[in-house]
């Protein structure tokens, strides 16, 4: 998959990529990253990209005409960039989630378009843009980190970047819920002792086990999701006997308090 970046920080978009699951996607050649910088493509001697909005106001606006020279060499490089969808990361823009990675990776191609300053002039958002994205309820200096994001989060579910291609499978958001509890050795600590079900060497037993973990997580820590979903009868019989048990611990440690 080819993933083409553009920003006015093009390094940096470059370094981090080149690290971890996201660096050895690039280096087996099962992910390509190329970066754009807008001010190749600005005319005149400071090469300028932004400009003071109109109707006043603080900080300034992205150009459309650099952005739009720049997507036109984007498309020109070749496929699938002629046939890659178009993302703007911006605050503003639905909440990137484990779904919509999904649906990107099995895109042809992607372009991200890392804002800065007050962001981008709309008339290239509402006619070029196919999506905007955002990794949250929060603002970034720019759409660098999110794009790097966006990769990372892609590189996982390449087929050949996972040590184990299981990883991906199992992780948090992948079924719809959070990701159980994991441990490794030694079996005993002080901080605790490894779940006898991970000890037991028995596979269904494991397995049940980890899937209670997984809704009782959830229900935890991001009820919203458990709220979303239709479990089956197996699954609510896990979560009642999670909550029971944990109310148990809680109630022992109120009373030892």
């Amino acid at each position: 998959m080819r993933v083409d970046v553009v920003s006015l920080f093009p390094e940096f978009v470059a370094q981090t990529v080149a690290l971890g699951v996201t660096g050895r996607a690039i280096e087996r050649g099962l992910l390509q990253v190329r970066t754009w910088n807008p001010r190749d493509y600005a005319q005149g001697s400071y090469r300028k990209v932004d400009e003071r909005p109109f109707g006043g106001g603080p900080g300034m606006v992205m150009m459309l005409e650099p952005l739009e020279r720049l997507l036109a060499a984007v498309r020109e490089s070749g496929a699938p960039s002629d046939a890659a969808r178009v993302v703007y990361l911006s605050p503003q823009g639905a909440r990137l989630t484990q779904r919509k990675v999904e649906a990107m990776a099995g895109a042809a191609g992607l372009i991200l378009f890392c804002g800065r300053y007050e962001g981008v002039d709309q008339r290239f958002i509402d006619h070029v843009v196919d999506e905007e994205l955002s990794l949250g309820d929060f603002v970034l200096s720019g759409g660098e980190l999110a794009a790097a994001a966006v990769i990372d989060s892609i590189a996982r579910l390449t087929d050949g970047a996972l040590g184990n291609p299981q990883s991906a499978a199992r992780d948090s958001f992948s079924d719809g819920l959070l990701d159980h509890p994991h441990y490794s050795r030694p079996e005993t600590h002080r901080l605790g002792a490894v779940p006898g079900p991970l000890l037991s060497g028995d596979h269904a037993r494991i397995a049940r086990w980890r899937r209670q973990q997984q809704l009782g997580v959830t229900w935890l820590k991001r009820p919203d999701l458990l709220a979303a979903m239709t479990l089956s009868e197996a699954d609510r019989d896990l979560l009642t006997d999670f909550r029971h048990t944990w109310r148990l611990r809680r109630r022992a440690l109120t009373d030892s308090a």
